[in-house]
């Protein structure tokens, strides 16, 4: 594999479709490996041919990985996780 795999935040941050090289990553898998998959026929998800590059739309890429629904952003989610962090620590 290529780089380290997308982080939960960066996926949420992706464009509406993705070049193969980011859907490999995010996927976890080697982008020859991905190029591989194309050729046969066995990617985990639809790709378009536009010229002579792929690319991914992002919400198949979501969906493949299991994602329904793109939450509110990470640092809201942190956010969040600090104040009811402290809201428990807070006597009542």
């Amino acid at each position: 594999m290529t780089g380290t795999p997308l982080t939960f935040a960066e996926i949420f941050g992706l464009p509406l479709a993705v070049d193969l090289r980011t859907a490999a990553r995010a996927l976890g898998i080697h982008p020859e490996t991905a190029y591989r998959l194309i050729r046969i026929g066995r990617f985990p998800c639809p790709v378009v041919r536009v010229g002579n590059r792929y690319r991914v739309p992002t919400a198949f890429l979501l969906d493949t990985l299991g994602v329904d629904q793109v939450p509110v952003y990470a640092e809201d989610l942190e956010t969040g996780v600090r104040y009811a962090a402290r809201e428990m620590e807070e006597p009542g």
